[in-house]
């Protein structure tokens, strides 16, 4: 996975952030987060979605039965950095917690991409959304890395 990450993350930032394949036509984001164990910066390319002026993405780890290792990161250390493709942001993610909330959300992604209702059927767990807003401070992050 993390080789088809680091091909996915290149092809993002070549392309102004569009990727092709299975990708095509996909809103993307690339997520820079601290790891909850080692401390380390771990870049993931995710979908992405808008809730009018806010971004949120969705925890779904192709339908598995484990949340994805981005998402213990954020939970345990909620800054990070995100990469749209014409700009990089410091910011703060949350999940959300209210069930009214969450379910209006993840069903807005499941309209505009159909694989996210494939992924809530395929897993007993509740797969999170979590919101990202932009940090205070408007200067552009550029640290970022591909692991």
């Amino acid at each position: 996975m993390r080789y088809e990450n680091a091909a996915v993350i290149e092809e993002f930032r070549a392309n102004g952030g569009k990727v092709g394949g299975r990708f095509t036509g996909l809103d993307m984001v690339l997520l820079t987060t601290t790891g909850a164990r080692t401390g380390a910066s771990h870049t993931t390319p995710l979908a992405c979605f808008t809730d009018g002026d806010r971004l949120f993405v969705i925890a779904s780890n192709g339908g598995s039965d484990r949340h994805p290792d981005w998402y213990h990161n954020l939970v345990a250390q909620p800054e990070l950095i995100v990469e749209t493709g014409h700009e990089t942001y410091r910011a703060t993610a949350a999940p959300v917690m209210d069930d009214a909330e969450h379910d209006r959300l993840y069903a807005l992604a499941e309209a505009r991409r159909s694989r996210f209702a494939e992924f809530r059927a395929s897993t007993g767990r509740r797969i999170p959304v979590l919101t990202i807003a932009r940090s205070p401070d408007t200067e552009t992050a550029t640290d970022t890395n591909t692991d």
